[in-house]
């Protein structure tokens, strides 16, 4: 068994490379334990932030614990979450996810890696595609 203490593990801020706008990354577990796949993250975003386009191998699911946010896939309609919201990326769908243009947005996210990597990132999401 292994505890990782609240505080025990830095923030970082979301790569402008992956996030437009303010992004902060707080570490549930990032690193896989072998056998298990899996990597957790609470992700804040700031009004108006957002992930870029990505796909996840594996998949992803995404709990929101607080706030109000949109999620996008590539093909279908911009669609609001709140917390309480589950929300499951199946592998391979190119999507995103952020704030609202108004309200901050926290959720987990979940996903296991293969051959070493979770997500495979695009281009940035318009402020079209994002309906801001």
């Amino acid at each position: 068994m292994e505890i990782k203490r609240n505080g025990s593990q830095a923030s970082v801020k979301g790569p402008a490379e992956w996030f437009t706008g303010a992004v902060r990354i707080d570490p549930l577990f990032l690193q896989a334990n072998e056998p298990s796949r899996a990597t957790c993250a609470s992700v804040t975003f700031e009004p108006g932030a957002r992930t870029a386009w990505h796909t996840h191998p594996l998949g992803q699911m995404l709990i929101v614990t607080a706030g109000c946010g949109r999620v996008g896939r590539e093909g279908g309609p911009v669609e609001a979450i709140r917390p309480g919201d589950a929300v499951f990326i199946p592998p391979g769908e190119k999507h995103w996810h952020g704030a609202s243009p108004e309200t901050s947005m926290t959720h987990i996210a979940i996903q296991e890696c293969l051959g070493g990597k979770s997500a495979d990132w695009m281009e940035h999401v318009s402020d079209g595609q994002y309906g801001g």
